[in-house]
């Protein structure tokens, strides 16, 4: 069934039999029943549903957690100086700040530095080293980043300063001679480690030593922390993410937290915390000062207690982030999308030498969503070419990284399986597209490229308790997403556009009420010109999502696509 965007939208099919046997054995309804087939949830998770589970630490008979553990217990007891290295996206920042609230709680020595995007570059260098050690730690921890900083490691151990590793990015050996890396993807013994984002890796690791030491540090305070960088970093919303997630949307009380409530009060918004919030508006905050330049402040506003910092670095990183707003926008409104749709290519390479590198990240990923294939920004920064890349979850950009190394294609990277960035050199632009384009053709072959949903609904039926029963599978994100149905025969009788860039319509089907939706970022898309203009009766490809307004609660549909 193609749609007016040219995607092949079928119904995904489950065993009817497996449905048959949730439907007995836990008395769900038959839609519920399918999506937890469709998805494979494990026992855990559908258990999940109807209980709160506890958020166990599956690292606990870890070596790594064992060993760096110890090493870090010896730094306490010694009184040394410890650096923190961090990322400065919402991850690294998130990470970083667990570790300095840990510290400053039991009085650690201690420093933390977040690089500037432009100034220092990405991760642990060689030379950013050069710099911190001035400061004479003893101890070095690098937080979402380090895993392919084999030169930077080796200056530390030149100068006798140990070193642990947290991150989750793609490793590859021969390993950097760290003291200890902790870094699932070394040796993956169950699949859900590789779901987890720094900040997690860092909330365990920190957990495993609190709990051996006898603190009595509140680690748990922070798993708002861990879910913010988890949804940021768009990792799996399963298994113990899932856990997690509910957890903490379920129990967080937002007037508890000073940062989150001044953030929400300064944007006039009085509602319960969503996963959607952190994604699209704590998250995008938090991360602006690292992308404009005060790549600090997300650290300082998520490990003070001064309420008149807070109020400061919120509204310095709220103005950032619109900011970068306008920038993105101008820099999305001059894209040639007719150009490159023409070009056809599998992974969209897209090079222009006068972007601001902190957005570089973004346009990759609205691109990504634009196209629905894999992209990559690259602009030019001092005498080098920096890049960022998103991927689909079809294609592992990660594991690219360590190929186009081989090759001598880029100079340096890292990254994991939905986002890298890379660093190279203005004549090796042609050889990485013919690289990339084979590298994709090869490894998706086989993959079929149809877009599935999970069952026809009428309209007629969708209603709070229909929504009520899809949102028991929450919370969603990556890996868990809102169900896409197919709703026939409605008609459009209204739209409007919203900030330039969405649309907002009402459909009416033949029999019931009309119901709200909105396309996002459709302007100027097949799609977005029949929501504006087609009369007729349509086929409607849409999520089913609460929309809460003054506390009350009513159904708008998210609309992905429209079927003729």
């Amino acid at each position: 069934m193609i749609s007016v965007s040219g995607k092949n939208w079928i119904e995904r099919k489950v065993n009817k039999n497996s449905v048959e046997k949730i439907k007995l054995d836990y008395k769900f309804n038959e839609i519920l029943s399918k999506l937890i087939v469709s998805r494979n949830f494990d026992e855990d998770e559908i258990n999940n549903i109807n209980n709160d589970l506890k958020i166990i630490n599956i690292f606990k008979n870890n070596n790594d957690f064992k060993e760096a553990s110890k090493i870090l217990i010896n730094s306490i007891k010694n009184n040394e100086k410890i650096c923190i290295l961090g990322d400065y996206d919402a991850d690294g920042t998130a990470a970083t700040s667990l570790l300095v609230r840990y510290f400053n709680y039991i009085k650690q020595p201690h420093f933390y530095y977040i690089p500037d995007r432009v100034k220092d570059g990405y991760g642990a260098t060689k030379r950013l080293f050069q710099k911190l050690i001035l400061n004479q730690p003893k101890l070095v921890i690098m937080v979402d980043c380090g895993s392919t900083s084999n030169d930077a490691i080796d200056f530390l151990n030149q100068n006798k300063i140990k070193s642990i590793i947290i991150d989750h990015h793609e490793i590859n050996k021969p390993y950097p001679i760290s003291n200890v890396i902790i870094n699932p993807k070394k040796n993956i013994t169950r699949n859900e480690e590789s779901y987890l984002c720094a900040t997690s890796l860092t909330y365990f690791f920190l957990d495993y030593l609190i709990k051996n030491i006898g603190s009595d540090f509140k680690i748990n305070n922070y798993l708002i922390l861990v879910l913010l960088a988890t949804v940021c970093d768009v990792m799996p919303l399963r298994k113990i993410n899932k856990i997690i997630a509910s957890n903490v949307i379920k129990n967080f009380k937002i007037n508890d937290n000073e940062v989150f409530k001044f953030i929400f009060d300064q944007l006039s918004l009085n509602k319960k915390l969503t996963i959607d919030d952190l994604g699209y508006l704590i998250g995008p905050i938090i991360n602006s000062g690292g992308r404009l330049g005060f790549s600090n402040y997300g650290v300082e506003l998520l490990t003070t207690n001064n309420f008149k910092l807070i109020q400061k670095r919120s509204i310095e990183l709220i103005k950032l982030n619109e900011k970068r707003k306008l920038l993105e926008r101008d820099i999305l409104d001059k894209i040639d999308y007719e150009k490159i749709n023409k070009k056809d290519q599998n992974v969209i390479i897209y090079y222009n030498a006068n972007l601001n590198e902190g957005l570089i990240g973004i346009i990759a990923a609205r691109l990504k969503d634009y196209f629905n294939k894999p992209s990559i920004v690259i602009t030019k920064s001092n005498n080098i070419l920096k890049a960022s890349a998103r991927s689909t979850s079809n294609y592992n950009i990660g594991n690219l990284i360590k190929s186009l190394i081989d090759k001598k294609i880029i100079e340096n990277g890292g990254g994991h399986n939905m986002a890298a960035g890379f660093s190279i050199k203005k004549n090796k632009l042609k050889s990485l597209n013919e690289f990339i384009q084979k590298d994709y053709s090869f490894k998706i072959l086989n993959t079929n490229l149809s877009y599935k949903y999970e069952s026809e609904v009428s309209a007629s039926t969708i209603n709070i308790k229909f929504m009520d029963e899809i949102n028991k599978l929450g919370p969603f994100g990556n890996h868990n997403f809102m169900p896409i149905f197919m709703i026939r025969n409605v008609k459009i009788i209204k739209s409007s556009i919203i900030n330039k860039k969405h649309i907002s319509a009402i459909v009416k089907p033949n029999i019931g009420s009309s119901l709200k939706s909105i396309c996002f970022n459709c302007m100027n898309t097949q799609i977005g010109e029949y929501l504006l203009s087609y009369k007729k009766n349509i086929n409607i490809v849409a999520e089913i999502n609460e929309n809460i307004w003054n506390n009350k609660k009513s159904i708008q549909l998210n609309i992905k696509d429209l079927v003729l």
